[in-house]
């Protein structure tokens, strides 16, 4: 399937330290080794950050009390996880990276439409996360924010270089290390720490604008997983329990970001923080003298993995763009070509772009939503509902399969759907204090942003109703023909020859 893969037999053999062999390409059964128990602690890490806890600063921010930004921020998170957690179950039962299998709603070329959009959340993501750490890092100890800016690029790159293996451990290493850490922050919290000196802010209380708005931008952080969750269940068992594996994706990632955002909002309200690892050092220096710079240290090293997971995935998007203009095969050498230009692209983005790190991840994360409910409705409702699972794995690697180089359906109803949005938009700049963008629909509602359910329903009844005209017998009728051996055989094939 690729170059001269290595196996993920050996690189779990190696401990982990060879580069993973796959990229875009099937993972056949006999190489499936992950565990079902190592998805609710790797996802609950995926929340379990500093950069969850800034989300929390964003509703005293904008007015809204720790209690209320606790409560629209969880259901929002909940809402958001469902999606994700759906679309995780995909990663067992075809054994691809999620935009692959969007090559069935949006054909084989059609699908850049869509890997655009990731690419904008995996990019934005890391330059958003390295930013909040650029900055803190800066008030907490005063390192040039370029050094750490290229040292957090490089460490993360290193590690999805080596990919799956390597990226798991680095999880749960990182779990390991602060859990205890933020439990202890939290208990602290209760009894005052850290709010010597500093008066509440008594003028925080409710209002319909800014609950939407965190629920919205909850929701929109777990939907933001749905690009690539299966990226990381892929290496699963075929037979995995679709019902265990939704449960423990939506566990994890649901306990840990309403956990952080609760915390992050706390923060806010009693000690009036707009930095998450400066925060964290004034509650650990009021605890024990030296705790809050180990609470900083502790909390980027177990950041890191999260850079890695995104850079992994725009990899993972960026190869799949590249093969659907131009046939590749996906080797370790490409994966470290695109890994490097990702890092320079994503490097040059942060350094370029300044500004209050709370206000950006704001209008980042409203933002990325709008892109990613399209895309997310339209396939959820194709694997679901239409092909119900069923699909011909190799027809993915070719333009001449039954999915074709583009699939009108798929394209029309994300397009459709982003249309019916923008009446609806509506965008804040939180530093400037002033409106970007506010739909007309959006202004009746008085600022309350339903867009993005807007354009999950309308994404996905169009794509249901255009979806009528599939001749999914002649599909299962070539499903039903292939074996797993004709699987492995064919992608191998595909992925070794020019179109």
């Amino acid at each position: 399937m690729s170059g001269s893969p290595v196996s993920a037999h050996a690189a779990e053999a190696s401990g982990g330290l060879a580069i993973e062999g796959h990229s875009i390409d099937y993972i056949p059964e006999n190489e499936r080794h992950a565990k079902l128990s190592s998805q609710g602690p790797f996802w609950f890490l995926g929340n379990f950050h500093f950069f969850t806890i800034s989300i929390g600063f964003v509703g005293p921010s904008l007015g809204l009390s720790a209690l209320w930004t606790l409560l629209a921020g969880a259901l929002g998170i909940m809402f958001g996880t469902l999606f994700m957690a759906f679309h995780g179950s995909q990663g067992p039962e075809m054994g691809l990276p999620q935009m692959i299998q969007s090559r069935a709603q949006f054909g084989y070329r059609g699908v850049i439409l869509a890997l655009m959009a990731t690419m904008f959340v995996f990019v934005g993501f890391n330059v958003v996360n390295i930013s909040l750490i650029m900055n803190g890092l800066e008030h907490v100890f005063g390192i040039d924010p370029t050094i750490v800016a290229v040292a957090v690029v490089l460490i993360g790159a290193l590690l999805s270089i080596y990919g799956h293996d390597l990226m798991h451990k680095a999880f749960k290493w990182a779990l390991l290390a602060t859990l205890p850490l933020y439990a202890l922050v939290t208990i602290a919290l209760m009894f005052g720490a850290g709010s010597e000196g500093v008066t509440p802010a008594t003028d925080l209380g409710f209002n319909w604008v800014a609950f939407a708005t965190l629920f919205a931008i909850g929701a929109s952080y777990n939907i933001s997983y749905a690009p690539y969750v299966s990226d990381y269940s892929r290496y699963l068992p075929k037979n995995t329990s679709r019902a265990k594996l939704i449960a423990a994706v939506f566990i994890g990632a649901s306990l840990s970001g309403s956990w952080m955002i609760g915390l992050g909002a706390w923060l806010a309200q009693e000690l009036k923080a707009a930095d998450a690892l400066v925060a964290l050092n004034q509650v650990g220096s009021s605890m024990v003298p030296g705790l809050g710079n180990l609470l900083v240290i502790v909390s980027v090293a177990g950041f890191l993995p999260i850079i890695a997971l995104n850079t992994y995935s725009a990899m993972l998007t960026l190869l799949t763009g590249v093969d659907s203009i131009k046939k590749i095969t996906p080797t370790p050498r490409a994966r470290v070509l695109s890994i490097s230009v990702i890092s320079v692209i994503l490097l040059t983005c942060v350094l370029s772009i300044k500004g209050d790190g709370i206000a950006l991840l704001n209008t980042f994360l409203v933002l990325l939503l709008y892109f990613l409910v399209p895309w997310t409705a339209v396939n959820l409702v194709d694997y679901f509902f239409v092909r119900k699972g069923r699909y011909a794995i190799p027809h993915f690697f070719t333009p001449k399969g039954i999915y074709g180089a583009w699939q009108f359906r798929g394209i029309v109803s994300y397009l459709i759907g982003f249309a019916s949005m923008v009446p609806f938009f509506y965008i804040f700049d939180a530093a400037a204090g002033k409106e970007v963008f506010v739909g007309p629909l959006a202004r009746v509602l008085e600022g309350v942003d339903i867009a993005w359910l807007v354009g999950l329903v309308v994404s996905g009844l169009t794509y249901y109703l255009l979806s009528r005209s599939i001749d999914l017998a002649a599909e299962r009728r070539v499903i039903d023909a292939l074996s797993e051996s004709d699987i492995v055989a064919m992608t191998h094939s595909s992925a070794e020859a020019g179109r």
